[in-house]
């Protein structure tokens, strides 16, 4: 007798394991729903994406334009196609090439790396301490290199090196033991945010009353040098001081690169962080080294300048958020446009004369970021 006739009741059941099994509906329909919201999620992301690549894109050329017009104006102002021959090696009359390569576009340049790690650091000082007043020149890193610069002009402290770095050297090892203060003392405390601002605070009241009486105690020469140093200058530029700041600068990049995804978890809070992998204490060690590095070379040759670090990271955030892979080159680069323009504006506020670049910055960053305050009535932080 054959299988089939013997057990009838199994074909039914074989056709029935064969049969295609048809999914409910509810769960194609909240398949093709979530493949939906993952489109227009990747959709979001490109455009995001595309929208903080035009912004670094505008940026470079914005600062292009300025370096060009920084080289342009001085006491001799230079037709701006004159000096851009004379900066891509085709100028026709030797007297502009002079004034470009000798006196003028070492400056420029000085301001635009001075710029960027002002904005550098002080994007990256907001978000370790999660604070948007929180700045090289808010904490007492500034002030501490302004002390030291002082000490070397009143004391008259003699280091085996050249006179004409005295002044830096001093200044920029004040400024890394200010951001070794901060720490150490924010350190009793688990480093928490707080209490590393609070510390910034008490030892930014503490140099900037030790300035006070060295500059009591100062000869009129001294006191006379220090006011001017305190108040930032560009004019003591120079190429060897422009590739010290630039090598400081690039040497940082690579920490920075491969901390970007840190630093942004960072910004979710000390435990999400943590839960999230990261090392927060020595992520604002290895931080808090990179200000100091990044202040300090950039204080100790041009001295105090204030509000860059503050208002450069302000407005990178504006204009593409708090993903530190690109907010923190656009702080860098908007940083530098900053202390380009406000170059310029120095030597063009007043005929005849120009004006320390630290006054101009005071003077236009406070309306300016009280604009960006005013302005934006969504809260960027």
């Amino acid at each position: 007798m054959s299988f089939s006739s013997s057990c009838p009741s199994q074909r039914p059941a074989l056709a029935l394991s064969r049969a295609p099994r048809v999914e409910p509906l509810a769960a194609r329909t909240a398949s093709c729903g979530e493949k939906v919201r993952q489109q227009g999620l990747a959709e979001l992301y490109a455009a995001m994406a595309w929208r903080r690549t035009l912004v670094l894109l505008c940026g470079s050329a914005c600062l292009l334009a300025s370096l060009l017009l920084d080289v342009a104006t001085g006491p001799a102002l230079l037709p701006v196609r004159d000096v851009a021959r004379s900066i891509f090696g085709t100028a026709q009359d030797a007297s502009v090439d002079a004034i470009v390569w000798s006196i003028r576009l070492q400056t420029a340049l000085v301001a635009l790396v001075v710029g960027a790690a002002l904005g550098l650091s002080g994007a990256m000082m907001q978000t370790i301490l999660n604070n948007p007043l929180a700045s090289s020149y808010t904490l007492g890193v500034s002030a501490g290199a302004g002390f030291g610069a002082a000490l070397v002009i009143v004391l008259g402290v003699s280091l085996p090196v050249p006179e004409a770095y005295a002044i830096p050297l001093m200044a920029f090892l004040f400024a890394c033991l200010a951001c070794a203060g901060v720490y150490g003392i924010g350190a009793t405390r688990d480093s928490s945010p707080e209490m590393l601002l609070l510390a910034g605070i008490a030892l930014l009241f503490l140099f900037q009353a030790l300035l006070a009486l060295l500059q009591f105690v100062a000869s009129p020469e001294a006191l006379q040098q220090i006011v001017f140093w305190l108040f930032g200058s560009l004019q003591k530029a120079s190429w060897g001081k422009f590739w010290i700041i630039a090598a400081v600068l690039v040497a940082c990049m690579p920490v920075l690169a491969a901390d970007a995804w840190r630093l942004t978890a960072l910004k979710l809070g000390d435990e999400r962080a943590r839960g999230l992998g990261v090392d927060v204490r020595r992520l604002r060690l290895r931080s808090f080294f990179l200000i100091s590095a990044l202040t300090g070379v950039a204080v100790a040759f041009v001295g105090t300048i204030g509000f860059v670090g503050l208002v450069a990271p302000h407005i990178a955030r504006m204009l593409v958020g708090e993903d530190q892979r690109s907010f923190l080159p656009a702080s860098a680069l908007y940083g530098a446009l900053l202390l380009s323009v406000a170059s310029i504006a120095s030597k063009t506020a007043l005929p005849g004369a120009i004006v320390p670049i630290g006054i101009v910055t005071s003077l236009v960053g406070v309306p300016f970021f009280i604009w960006l305050i005013m302005r934006n009535r969504r809260a960027f932080w």
